[in-house]
């Protein structure tokens, strides 16, 4: 396929005139600008961008991004983004979804796009509730949340979005949330993947699940929960001032000290991008004794789906005539005659 061709855009030309109906303050209106602000800087033309959603507060976005859109049922999303991308692979699909949408009735959806390695940006608000439907409990929900459908509180144990993407096949996993600087650059690390780009953002609802991340997203003082992983780079948080370790006998990562900056002298990893089993226990991570691992956790391309479908299709047809007349002749054929008042 040929690469999009980049043109100069700005945030206003992403901006559509529809009014933007979210609750004041809800998580979603941050993400729609990182989006927004992000666009222009990746060289995207609008009129070759589509965002597809499917049902929920997320899945809203299609309104408020200047692009094509198209605001599908519950869970189907991937399904229309797959079919999108095979009937013109050079488009630039963002896939919209929630974890009530993409995880509970989109689960089986969301999971085969994923193993096919459709490229296109998929991002998942992550509240950890029902926040359309007025509150109840999601599959990401915390056992002990009480709602309307859990009023004692939940005891069912919660998906892990990106535990879900990596057992499914993904390729790339990200993650942030809502009110992150760093949001944009994990945007931009996810579209210049090549295959299907997971990125679970943690997003506030404060109607229904007010400050649930508060201990790793708030907007100041979480700072030293938060562990900003960038290839390359060692594993430090907290100012430098402690790392993630890998215990080699148990296999398993260890928070530890660092000293005077010496993070090699206290065992700091690097972080590998391509490696699938780091970034697992990445992802398993308890929040509490280790901090939120976030940003880029794994990024190891492969072929798309797409592009074997177009190769399949190019071999299949390479030396062939494209006559329909002809086609329709092929065989054995015969020719009818005459009217119902006469017939044969």
């Amino acid at each position: 396929m040929n690469a999009p061709v980049k043109i100069e855009t700005t945030l206003k030309d992403w901006e559509t005139d529809q009014e933007v109906r979210w609750c004041p303050g809800c998580g979603d209106y941050a993400i729609l600008k990182a989006v927004q602000r992000t666009l222009p800087q990746l060289g995207a033309d609008p009129k070759n961008t589509v965002f597809i959603s499917g049902i929920g507060c997320s899945s809203r976005f299609p309104y408020y991004v200047e692009s094509y859109g198209f605001h599908t049922i519950h869970g189907r999303a991937p399904a229309f983004a797959t079919g999108a991308k095979l009937a013109n692979p050079d488009l630039d699909i963002w896939l919209v979804t929630g974890d009530g949408d993409g995880l509970s009735i989109g689960g089986n959806h969301l999971m085969h796009v994923l193993r096919r390695n459709v490229n296109m940006q998929i991002m998942l608000f992550n509240n950890e509730i029902y926040g359309l439907t007025k509150g109840q409990a999601s599959p990401t929900s915390r056992e002990g949340t009480k709602s309307p459908s859990t009023p004692i509180g939940s005891y069912d144990h919660p998906a892990r979005p990106a535990a879900f993407a990596l057992g499914a096949g993904a390729r790339f996993i990200g993650r942030g949330f809502d009110v992150s600087k760093n949001l944009p650059d994990v945007l931009k690390a996810a579209h210049a993947h090549q295959g299907a780009a997971f990125i679970e953002i943690f997003q506030n609802c404060i109607v229904y699940n007010k400050d649930v991340f508060n201990d790793f997203a708030a907007p100041k003082g979480a700072e030293d929960q938060q562990l900003w992983l960038e290839n390359g780079k060692p594993m430090l948080f907290a100012k430098d001032s402690k790392g993630i370790a890998l215990n080699r006998e148990k296999l398993t990562l260890e928070v530890v000290e660092v000293v005077d900056g010496d993070w090699e002298g206290a065992g700091v990893i690097v972080h590998d991008v391509t490696n699938r089993s780091v970034a697992h226990m990445l992802i398993e991570m308890p929040f509490g004794p280790f901090p939120m691992a976030l940003g880029v956790l794994y990024d190891d391309p492969r072929p798309t789906f797409e592009a074997a479908v177009m190769a399949e299709k190019a071999a299949a047809s390479e030396g062939k005539e494209a006559n329909l007349a002809k086609l329709l002749g092929k065989g054995q054929t015969w020719t009818v005659s005459g009217t119902a008042q006469d017939p044969i």
